[in-house]
């Protein structure tokens, strides 16, 4: 790169750069400031690399760290002294640790990991004001982020957030598949069954009003951004009709009609 100067006018036009590692990369030198950040992105220049993935549980990325080389005694221990800021009021970490890429040496202590990831949540929201219209505590707001990651798509995250929020005013359960795959520690299915509905648990936003007692997942900027600001709109019911097409309205029957269409193009294999 010519100059910092140069590469910073990249970055912060360019909301990937969130995402950039903090630790070492390897990267060529005399290059443009673009193919710097690129190289920044890139996981195979970083050495030692733990990622966290949008929407991930608690429970999957301590199996990253844990196979980084942590013990499951030290990192146990961590979990349970970290704490999020303070604002949240809670001294639970799930939701707070940071999707990103990290790089660490391979001495690093458990501690310190878990730490990074929650100093990065803080950095990446550091120009928020959590402190919203809608009477909503900040950490239930981080509870609707981590809903909003991980029913949507960052093309239709804030109109998730509004159907949630309307779905609360108007005291209607959530019914998220997404909490009871949650609450059954299950990934990788996309319909629940009518079993799984009527499982007892916290979770479960088809039996229990509200929202559920925690985040589900460590949800982006993108989709705490939205939950802070939702996009104007009546929408009570969404379905994903086939992958890139997610549809909304406040017409039950209408919903009908379209989860049907969804049916058939599930049966037909279109969400492999």
């Amino acid at each position: 790169m010519k100059s910092s100067a140069a590469f910073f006018k990249v970055a912060v036009t360019d909301a990937r750069a969130r995402r950039i590692a903090p630790g070492e990369h390897r990267i060529e030198t005399r290059i443009p400031a673009k193919t710097a950040l690129e190289q920044l992105l890139d996981p195979a220049r970083i050495p030692n690399l733990i990622v966290v993935r949008d929407g991930q549980r608690l429970t999957e990325i301590s199996e990253s760290i844990a196979s980084f080389g942590i013990s499951k005694i030290d990192l146990e221990r961590s979990i349970k002294t970290a704490s999020p800021p303070e604002i949240f009021k809670t001294k639970s970490i799930e939701g707070f640790l940071y999707p990103a890429q990290y790089s660490f040496n391979k001495n690093a202590k458990a501690n310190e990991i878990i730490s990074a990831m929650i100093n990065r949540f803080s950095f990446a929201t550091k120009d928020l004001n959590w402190n919203n219209e809608r009477d909503f505590t900040p950490f239930e707001v981080m509870v609707i982020a981590s809903l909003v990651q991980t029913e949507g798509t960052p093309d239709v995250f804030a109109k998730v957030s509004r159907v949630i929020y309307n779905r609360l005013e108007k005291r209607m359960p959530l019914q998220f598949d997404s909490t009871v795959h949650y609450a059954l520690n299950r990934r990788g299915e996309i319909r629940v069954s009518i079993v799984d509905t009527k499982v007892r648990n916290r979770y479960n936003t088809f039996i229990y009003p509200g929202l559920p007692p925690g985040p589900i997942g460590s949800p982006t900027r993108a989709a705490i951004d939205a939950a802070i600001d939702p996009e104007v709109g009546n929408w009570l019911y969404f379905v994903t009709v086939k992958p890139f097409d997610t549809r909304f309205t406040d017409s039950y029957d209408q919903f009908l009609k379209w989860k049907s269409e969804y049916r058939k193009n599930f049966r037909d294999g279109l969400f492999e």
